[in-house]
């Protein structure tokens, strides 16, 4: 029988034909498409005649259709709906998939039509997006080792390959950390009603009686605002803070450990002092100075007023009965506790207001009023009966297909996240993509949200936006492509038309009633934005900064110890823990993405508060103009020129980070 990953998909919008594919199929798709791939880069390399644009640059944009075919489809699969058989073709394929790439840039007749066309540049008559894309494929190459020679060369695919393979282990421990660890609840005091139903809901999806609190973040955040239990609260946090940190099979601390070193050796077989300089090289922040000076900018004030918070909250406690100190199991429950007392925000009281429906609705409604597209149901057979698809047209065009997979279940990695089964591009014909927003939202008959859920479910439909409305020729800087310190710019951007009352008023309707958010409510929730700040900042910066102290300097033997030895050195409040400790960074540790990069958010969110300020300045927050502006420079135009250039263009300037601290409520 034809393996359906590799025949021509006679599928609507040319989807993958998934009841048609089996796990089965995954394996010798891969072999095929590797196959393929070898032979299309072959071909390239061996050309007898010049190299030219056409013949080298998009031959080789073109070679890798089938494999990002296959790839397209297994990867979000094996994040978002794994199982055994996924899990260890996932493990098999991480250094097959390394090795392949390695072969690439070590093919000196391949990077050397590279340095051909580079050096005769300025008389191939290239426009501006493919002068781009030209230097970006010899940095890559460059970066990647292709000036190697001898066993440097083949030490750093040694070393390639093996990251590739623990980090796929280290995102599998993970992932078994999370899935096998519940508590059963028999005391539910102090939980509301969503809780208690997402308790039972999780138990259920486990074959379990009665009510469980598991490691998902939807579930245990709000057991730990809500519960009356301190002892209960303490060993939710305690196993919710070990994961990858449990001994045994699924222990992430030696892996940590050798990844750190390892990338610290691929750094100097490039020649670079230190992976964090290897790494922000080619990143906005350029230098890991900039980035340190940004994120203390931030650390002072942040800390500042998170101490002065514990001290509330530690009153709190003691006046409850409680012995002190207050501790991280206590923060979030007495913090919920203050919020309702100063704001008269009963989280009972809002979630009605915050279906899941409803926030989708909103999110497709700002995305029309901002950019003029629409968003029309589709019935196609998807990957899990949770998974929803979209056709996604503008003036009758259509501009993509949108699929939305938003409830936690337990074969899903943790994390909210946005890909693309299909990226955009033009070259070889007008190619639309197929762009995924992944959530882990807990279960419900309606589904409510949390408001950070909302922003959370705002947040990544901004990254789809960069993918929807993506307009280049080339795929290499189609959608999401960018510096991963720009990438974040559009998804946090978004995140603020959730915080536009007139949206709030429109969309936040009771699941029930169907009445608008009552106004005083509103008022409420919007004047209470920025409680917790000093929380929410510190234990974000505090990752950022382990993370860049990591990678900035001789990798360390015991990242556990490391990690404490910063925590001390900028004196991390005791009630606070890291957002992200070391054995289940997965950011950091599941691949290269976000290493020596955490940072990025913030560096992106002081665009994003400058960048929603210019709207704010038009007087209306949906104005045309600006929103023409956004698309054309940021939103279609991928990596087409440096971020700091697409920026600029659309704001005249780069900001500082006084809206950022403005915007959290930080400034003095």
């Amino acid at each position: 029988m034809t393996n359906p990953l590799l025949s021509d998909w006679q599928t609507e919008f040319q989807l993958p034909p998934f009841p048609q594919i089996s796990d089965g199929d995954f394996a010798p798709a891969f072999e095929a498409a590797l196959q393929a791939g070898r032979a299309a880069y072959a071909q390239i390399a061996k050309n007898p005649e010049a190299p030219t644009y056409a013949n080298t640059i998009e031959a080789m944009e073109q070679a890798d259709d089938l494999l990002d075919r296959v790839a397209g489809v297994f990867f979000n699969l094996a994040g978002s709906d794994s199982n055994p058989v996924r899990e260890a073709l996932q493990r098999d394929l991480s250094p097959k998939l390394s090795a392949y790439s390695s072969e690439i840039v070590n093919n000196k007749a391949l990077f050397q039509r590279i340095e051909t066309l580079w050096d005769a540049r300025d008389t191939l008559g290239l426009d501006a997006e493919q002068e781009r894309v030209l230097m970006l494929y010899r940095r890559m190459f460059l970066r990647a080792g292709a000036a190697l020679e001898g066993d440097a060369a083949t030490r750093l695919t040694d070393v390639k390959s093996r990251l590739a393979s623990l980090g796929t282990q280290f995102t599998q421990n993970l992932l078994a950390d999370e899935r096998d660890w519940m508590m059963a609840l028999d005391d539910l005091s102090g939980l509301p009603d969503f809780v208690i139903a997402s308790a039972r809901a999780a138990a259920q999806e486990r074959g379990r009686e009665g009510h469980v609190v598991t490691l998902n973040r939807s579930l245990i955040v709000p057991f730990l605002q809500f519960s009356d239990r301190r002892d209960l609260r303490q060993t939710a946090y305690e196993a919710w803070v070990a994961r990858g940190a449990n001994g045994g099979a699924t222990d992430n601390r030696a892996i940590a450990a050798e990844i750190l070193a390892l990338r610290a050796e691929r750094a100097a077989l490039l020649g670079y002092e230190t992976f964090a300089r290897y790494k922000l090289e080619t990143e906005m922040a350029g230098s890991p100075e900039a980035v340190r000076d940004l994120l203390m900018q931030v650390w002072a004030p942040a800390r500042e007023k998170a101490l002065a918070d514990a001290a509330k909250l530690e009153a709190m406690l003691l006046a409850d009965g409680h012995s002190g100190p207050l501790e991280p199991w206590d923060w979030r429950y007495y913090s919920e506790k203050r919020r309702h007392a100063e704001h008269d925000i009963d989280e009972t009281a809002l979630k009605p207001y915050l279906a899941l429906e409803n926030m989708i609705e909103a999110a497709f409604d700002c995305a029309h009023r901002l950019f003029g597209l629409e968003f029309r149901p589709l019935d196609v057979a998807l990957y899990h009966p949770d998974a929803r698809a979209w056709d996604v047209t503008r003036g009758g065009q259509h501009m993509a297909v949108f699929i939305g997979d938003y409830f936690a279940r337990a074969s899903k990695r943790s994390g909210a996240w946005c890909s693309t089964m299909r990226g955009q591009r033009k070259l070889g014909g007008e190619t639309r993509p197929i762009v995924v927003n992944i959530c882990n939202f807990a279960k419900g008959d309606p589904a409510l949200l949390s408001y950070d859920d909302a922003r959370t479910l705002f947040h990544e439909f901004g990254h789809a936006l960069h993918q929807i409305l993506s307009d280049v020729t080339h795929g290499l800087i189609a959608g999401t492509s960018v510096a991963r310190d720009f990438v974040e710019l559009p998804s946090q951007l978004y995140e603020h038309w959730l915080e536009v009352p007139e949206v709030l008023a429109r969309h936040a309707r009771h699941v029930e009633t169907g009445e608008p958010m009552p106004a005083d409510l509103l008022d409420r929730l919007l004047g209470a934005q920025n409680f917790d700040q000093g929380f929410a900042t510190v234990e974000y910066v505090a990752s950022a900064l382990v993370d860049l102290e990591f990678h900035d300097g001789l990798p360390p033997s015991d990242p556990m110890q490391k990690q404490a030895e910063v925590l001390d050195a900028i004196g991390m409040p005791r009630a606070i823990r890291m957002r992200h400790a070391t054995p289940h960074f997965a950011h950091v540790f599941a691949g290269d993405g976000y290493s020596s990069g955490y940072y990025s958010y913030m560096w992106s969110e002081v665009m994003d508060a400058d960048a929603f300020e210019a709207f704010r300045e038009t007087g209306d927050v949906f104005d045309p103009g600006m929103a023409g502006k956004l698309e054309q420079f940021i939103l279609s135009a991928g990596g087409s020129a440096e971020a700091e250039a697409l920026y600029t263009a659309f704001r005249g300037k780069m900001p500082g980070v006084e809206p950022l601290l403005k915007g959290r409520g930080l400034a003095a």
